[in-house]
């Protein structure tokens, strides 16, 4: 495998976002130097790199130089391209959140009894009449904002004869090995560092935690 600089890297990445894999490009050092924020030296020396790596061939024609990505520079790119695939494929990734146990409100039994059928719907599993609450660390408040980016499950809004009851949302994720769910208001301006889980079993109990227990929450 041929090493290549990140520079020269680059500057192939370049080269080939202007057309430079399906066919010759017209380019000067000057333009190219422009595109990447280099002097138009330094370009002229990532174009002969490249030249000498056998990623590109470059021909001076009477219209100006042009430069074309070989297949070694077309593998190579492709190469980089698995390997940012592998970086932002969430759909085997695993993310892991720390936090401790806290006192909710005491209004988890009461929403739980309205929305268990729709939870047992979309989720798979009757809630227990309750939410754990979980007080996320700072380094966890960086992967619960991720967790936006996730496909949620969507519990619809209703109205009763007393009230409108606002659609939440639901991810579903483990804590302990334990199977459970993340609920969260669907409109919401910023994830709450205070986490509401739901699950068919006390989790308290199921976990043998109580106020500050230090507790784990997966996504898978």
């Amino acid at each position: 495998m041929t090493n290549i600089d990140a520079e020269d890297t680059l500057c192939l990445r370049k080269l080939a976002s202007l057309g430079g894999i399906k066919g010759p490009v017209r380019i000067s050092t000057q333009a190219l130097g422009e595109m990447l924020g280099i002097s138009q030296q330094t370009a002229s020396r990532r174009l002969l790199s490249l030249e000498r790596l056998k990623m590109v061939t470059r021909t001076a024609e009477s219209s100006g130089q042009h430069v074309l990505i070989t297949a070694e520079g077309e593998e190579h790119l492709r190469r980089e391209f698995a390997e940012y695939c592998k970086i932002f494929d969430t759909s085997s990734e695993l993310y892991s959140m720390q936090g401790v146990v806290v006192s909710g409100v005491g209004e988890g039994r009461y929403y739980m009894s309205i929305y268990s059928d729709k939870i047992q719907e979309i989720c798979g599993f009757t809630p227990y009449p309750g939410t754990l609450n979980v007080k996320l660390n700072p380094q966890s408040m960086q992967i619960r904002n991720r967790l936006e980016s996730l496909e949620w499950q969507i519990i619809p809004g209703f109205t009763d004869e007393h009230r409108q009851f606002g659609a939440v949302r639901c991810l579903k994720c483990t804590i302990g090995g334990i199977p459970c769910a993340i609920v969260a208001p669907l409109r919401t301006h910023h994830p709450s560092e205070i986490v509401e889980l739901i699950s068919s079993d006390r989790l308290r109990e199921a976990l043998s935690a109580e106020d500050g227990s230090a507790v784990e929450i997966v996504i898978s």
